[in-house]
């Protein structure tokens, strides 16, 4: 006999939820909300669920919030091919998946220091999209290559 399983989730009435994020990515993605716990939301974060498209994902809801285009694109360097539902009255009234964009400009810096984005020219940080999966983006200036975890790690 199997053993069955079931994730309990409570559906929220109004916010943002965020699915199809890269396994163990949810918290990358709470710090680009800039979420900490304190701003008193609901925060609902599962993480390592089983994903028949991606192996295994995370997810997360926050009650009372809706995310800005600007943090969508932030989430698309990080999560590639998440989902993001806006929920009004326990209904999705929008879904989108994010969309990383060819050119990523004046969101992360170069992690060269040599380059002329982190010198006190007032040169924003360009890169060209060299991978979607795995992600990997180019300096414009320099040519530096950034991967996932460089990315992740300045959010």
């Amino acid at each position: 006999m199997k053993a069955y399983r079931k994730l309990r989730v409570e559906k929220i009435r109004e916010g943002t939820v965020i699915d199809h994020i890269t396994g163990g990515t949810a918290l990358a993605v709470l710090r680009i909300l800039n979420i900490t716990g304190h701003e008193g939301f609901i925060v609902s974060v599962i993480m390592n669920v089983p994903s028949k498209k991606l192996g295994k994902k995370d997810i997360v809801k926050i009650e009372g919030r809706e995310i800005s285009p600007k943090e969508v694109a932030e989430i698309a360097l990080v999560a590639p091919k998440a989902t993001i539902n806006i929920i009004r009255d326990f209904n999705v009234v929008k879904k989108e998946k994010v969309k990383l964009p060819d050119i990523v400009k004046d969101i992360i810096k170069c992690t060269n220091p040599s380059c002329i984005t982190n010198s006190p020219e007032p040169v924003k940080p360009v890169f060209h999209v060299k991978s979607k999966d795995p992600i990997l983006l180019r300096c414009y200036y320099c040519g530096t290559i950034l991967d996932k975890n460089a990315i992740i790690k300045q959010f």
